[in-house]
C-alpha cells in the first residue's frame, strides 16, 4: 500500500494540535477530538504538555484514507522546541503548515517554510481559525503566496469546528507524494524518537524505509555489534499493536536497541537526520536545591538528554557543575517542570550565557613514561596537538605501532582524547583539533603466585584514560586557545518604508548586513541577510516590532564561531 509521511507544522498557537485531532476524527481514528485547553488530545500524551497547552515531543499516528497509509507527525511549535521539529523533518514525504487567519504568517512559520523548501518537502498550508473574530483569509492567502511560495496549494478552515478539515484529509494524497515501499529485503529504517516505559526499559520509535523486520533480527546502528531486536510494535490505526514483522513504511517501537540514539540510520542507503535549524547558543547550569539529589539529578539530566540530544549535558567534574544547552526560557521552565514532576528533583538554573568554543593557537604536546616520576600512572603515554580546519572535528591518530599495545589501551586513550577537548583552557569545548599519540607503553598483567591479580603491578585502561586527560589538558594549555563566539546568520523581512530604522537598529545590535533584496509587489518589503552575534538575537527581536510596526520578521540558525575581540 502506498504510504505518506506527513509532518504537521506551525507557529505555535497556529491551531496545530487542534488540526491534528480533527484531522483523527475524519479519519475514523477518534470518536471526538480532544481538547488542547481541557489536556484531553490524543498526540500530547506528556502530562505537562496537556497543562501548558503546548506540544513538547512529536508524536506519531498512523491511519488510512483513500488506499494510502499516512503517518502523521504532530510537531511542536514553539521555537524552544525546533530540534524536534529538525528530527521529523528527516521522515517527512510532505508537510502540512498550518498559518493563522488571524494572526497571519509569522517568523517561525517563515523558518519552516524555509526548511521545507531547502529539503524538497511538498507542502500544503491549512489556513486556520477562519471562524475567529478578526479572521481575513483572503489576506492570509495572498500574504502565503507572497512570502511564503508563490505556487504551494492553500486551503482554508476551521480545526476547532471542522469546516475544510475532511476536504483537507482527503486532498492529502493527491497533492503530496507518497512512496510505494518495497518490503523485499533485509529493514532500512530511521530512529527518530527515544523514549522509556514505566519501568525504564528504552523504546525506539524508527520510520522503515525500505525492507522487513522482525522480531529478533539484528541491526547495524554504526557503533560497535549489531543489536538484537527483542521487542516490536507497529502504529496502526491510532494505536500501537505489538507484531512479529512489520514492512517497510510502517513507523514501529522497537525494544533491544539499547545503544540506538536520535538520528541513527540503520540498513542501506539510509543517512541519519541532517541539521536544518541553528543549534543551541546558550547555556545554563542546572544544580539540586538539595545537594542529596545531584547523583539523581545526573541520572534524570542523561536521560532528557537521551530523548533530546541538542540539549547537550555537559558534566564539568572540577567545578562539580552541569551544564545544559538551550533554546530558550520557555525550554528551560520545561526541563525544570519535568525534573521536578517525573523524576522528584527540583532544581535551579543560573549563569546562563552564550555557548562559545576555544580554537587552538598553536602546537602542543606532552609526554609521560611508566615507572618514571612524576608520573602516578602505569601507562606511557605522548599526545601532540595542533589546529584542525574549521568544522573538521577531531582527527585522532597513531605514530606509534598498532601492536605496540592491547587495543583496548588505543581505544581509551582516544576516548579520553575526545572527553579532554570539552573542556579547553576556558572552559569551552575545543572541537577542531588534530591530535597523534606519539608515545605508547604498558606493565602487562601481573598476579601473584596464588593467581590473583595485582593493579598495582599491571596497567589498566583506567590509567590510560587518566593519564590521557592529564596530557590533554597540558598540551592545550602549551598550544593556547582563542575564545570564539557564536554569529547567526540571520534573514530580515521588513517593509520598505522602515529599512533605514532597520539598518541603524541592525548596527546598534552588532549585526552586520550581507545582502538586501526587495520583495513582494512593487518592491513593499525589503529582505535583509547578514551576520549578529548571538547574544544580539534576543535583544533584536524584543526592539524589532518598534521599529517595523509589528511587522518585521526575523529568522537566524548558528552559522559560525568567530574569536572575541
Amino acid at each position: 500500500m502506498r504510504t505518506l509521511t506527513l509532518g504537521v507544522l506551525a507557529h505555535v498557537d497556529a491551531g496545530k494540535t487542534t488540526l491534528t485531532e480533527r484531522l483523527l476524527v475524519e479519519a475514523g481514528v477518534l470518536a471526538e477530538p480532544g481538547s488542547v485547553d481541557a489536556g484531553s488530545t490524543h498526540t500530547d500524551t506528556m502530562a505537562l504538555e496537556r497543562r501548558r497547552g503546548i506540544t513538547i515531543r512529536a508524536a506519531v499516528v498512523s491511519f488510512e484514507v483513500d488506499g494510502t497509509t499516512v503517518n502523521l507527525v504532530d510537531t511542536p511549535g514553539h521555537s524552544d522546541f525546533i530540534a524536534e521539529v529538525e528530527r521529523a523533518l528527516g521522515l517527512l514525504d510532505g508537510a502540512v503548515l498550518v498559518v493563522s487567519a488571524v494572526e497571519g504568517v509569522q517568523a517561525q512559520t517563515l523558518v519552516l517554510m524555509r526548511a521545507l523548501q531547502r529539503l524538497g518537502i511538498a507542502t500544503v498550508v491549512f489556513v486556520n481559525k477562519v471562524d475567529r473574530a478578526g479572521a481575513d483569509p483572503e489576506f492570509v492567502e495572498l500574504e502565503v503566496r507572497e512570502r511564503l511560495d508563490p505556487d504551494v496549494p492553500v486551503l482554508v478552515g476551521s480545526a476547532l469546528t471542522g469546516e475544510g478539515v475532511a476536504e483537507l484529509l482527503h486532498a492529502l494524497p493527491e497533492l503530496l507524494p507518497g512512496r510505494e515501499p518495497s518490503p523485499d529485503g533485509p529493514a532500512a529504517g530511521l530512529v527518530f524518537k527515544i523514549d522509556r516505559d514505566e519501568a525504564g526499559s528504552k523504546q525506539v520509535v524508527a520510520l522503515l524505509r525500505s525492507g522487513t523486520l522482525r522480531v529478533r533480527d539484528r541491526l547495524d546502528l554504526g557503533r560497535g555489534d549489531p543489536a538484537r531486536v527483542t521487542g516490536l510494535r507497529r502504529f496502526h490505526r491510532g494505536g500501537l499493536d505489538t507484531v512479529t514483522e512489520a514492512a517497510a513504511g510502517q513507523v514501529v517501537m522497537l525494544r533491544g536497541l539499547d545503544a540506538a540514539r536520535i538520528g541513527d540510520g540503520f540498513g542501506a542507503g539510509v543517512a541519519g537526520v541532517a541539521e536544518e535549524f541553528a543549534r543551541p547558543s546558550l547555556a545554563t547550569v542546572v544544580e539540586p536545591l538539595d545537594e542529596r539529589d545531584r547523583p539523581a539529578l545526573y541520572a534524570a539530566l542523561d536521560r532528557l538528554a537521551e530523548q533530546d540530544p541538542l540539549i547537550s549535558l555537559r558534566v564539568d567534574d572540577e567545578r562539580r557543575e552541569l551544564r545544559l544547552s538551550l533554546y530558550g526560557e520557555v525550554q528551560q521552565q520545561v526541563i525544570g517542570s519535568l525534573l521536578d514532576e517525573e523524576y522528584g528533583v527540583a532544581v535551579r538554573f543560573r549563569d546562563t550565557a552564550m555557548i562559545c568554543t576555544e580554537r587552538l593557537l598553536g602546537t602542543g604536546a606532552a609526554v609521560e613514561l611508566i615507572g618514571t616520576d612524576p608520573n602516578p600512572y602505569l601507562a606511557t603515554v605522548g599526545l601532540r596537538v595542533e589546529p584542525a580546519p574549521v568544522g573538521s572535528g577531531v582527527d585522532f591518530g597513531l605514530e606509534v605501532e598498532l601492536g605496540s599495545m592491547p587495543p583496548a589501551f588505543f581505544t581509551a586513550v582516544e576516548t579520553s582524547v575526545r572527553s579532554a577537548l570539552l573542556h579547553g583552557n576556558h572552559g569551552w569545548e575545543v572541537p577542531d583539533a588534530r591530535v597523534r599519540m606519539t608515545h605508547s607503553g604498558y606493565w602487562a598483567r601481573q598476579s601473584h603466585a596464588h593467581g590473583t591479580f595485582d593493579k598495582s603491578m599491571s596497567s589498566t585502561a583506567g590509567d590510560f584514560r587518566d593519564l590521557t586527560r592529564l596530557l590533554v589538558a597540558r598540551s592545550i594549555a602549551q598550544a593556547g586557545t582563542v575564545v570564539c563566539e557564536p554569529v547567526h546568520r540571520f534573514e530580515l523581512e521588513v517593509p520598505a518604508d522602515a529599512f533605514g530604522p532597520t539598518l541603524a537598529l541592525l548596527a546598534q545590535a552588532g549585526a552586520v548586513p550581507l545582502t538586501t533584496e526587495p520583495r513582494g509587489p512593487s518592491g513593499s518589503s525589503v529582505v535583509v541577510t547578514g551576520d549578529v552575534p548571538a547574544d544580539a538575537v534576543h535583544r533584536l527581536t524584543l526592539m524589532l516590532p518598534d521599529v517595523t510596526r509589528g511587522e518585521g520578521v526575523l529568522s537566524s540558525r548558528l552559522d559560525h564561531f568567530r574569536p572575541q575581540g
